[in-house]
Formats: C-alpha cells, sequence, structure tokens
C-alpha cells in the first residue's frame, strides 16, 4: 500500500511498546517506534558511530544508541548528549487502520 509517498512498514499490531522496530524502505534503515500514544520513524543509524539505533532503549520520545549512549529525540531527530552532536533525520508517520505507512522522501 502506497499513499503519496508513504509505504506500508508493518501493522501497527506488530509495535510493543517502547521496543523499536528495523525496517528497510528503499534501502533507507529505519527504526518503527511507539510510544507515549504515538508512533515515530527515525534513521537507525546513530550520527556518532555506524550502530543500529534500534537495538537501543527508548525512554519517553528518546532513543538511545547502546555503545556510547548519545540519546536522540524520536521528534526531531536531534541528540541530547555527547558523543552525537549531529542529528538524524525523522520521518514522517501515517496510520491507517492498522497499517503504519512512512515517507523516506520527505524528512519531518
Amino acid at each position: 500500500m502506497s499513499v503519496e509517498g508513504f509505504a506500508r512498514v508493518c501493522g501497527l499490531s506488530e509495535l510493543e511498546e517502547g521496543m523499536p522496530k528495523r525496517v528497510e524502505l528503499d534501502g533507507v534503515p529505519v527504526s518503527v517506534v511507539s510510544t507515549e500514544g504515538e508512533v515515530f520513524a527515525i534513521h537507525d543509524i546513530c550520527s556518532h558511530a555506524n550502530v543500529s539505533l534500534s537495538e537501543g532503549e527508548v525512554d519517553d520520545c528518546t532513543i538511545e544508541c547502546w555503545l556510547h549512549g548519545s540519546r536522540f529525540d524520536l521528534r526531531s531527530g536531534k541528540p541530547s548528549g555527547l558523543p552525537a552532536t549531529r542529528p538524524v533525520p525523522v520521518y514522517p508517520v501515517k496510520i491507517e487502520g492498522d497499517d503504519v505507512l512512512v515517507s523516506v522522501t520527505q524528512e519531518s
């Protein structure tokens, strides 16, 4: 299913609260996270090291890089602590029924 550049990445029922799910969309690694009653999509690779963010812990609206401890805001992609200094892309999410749709062609 595709809606205006959005593609289905998983079912809403497949997401566990606070547990990141790694998906690949058009060759782009994305971490999809359900937390605080919302669903977020963030680039899955830490801007500091080539590490998958989906292997880290979610706390409120942040995700932690498990290797060095940098946290990224799921809404903006901005890091909240060293060693990361560069944000990672975040992507728009739409929910249609049980479908989670993400667009990697436009960053939000």
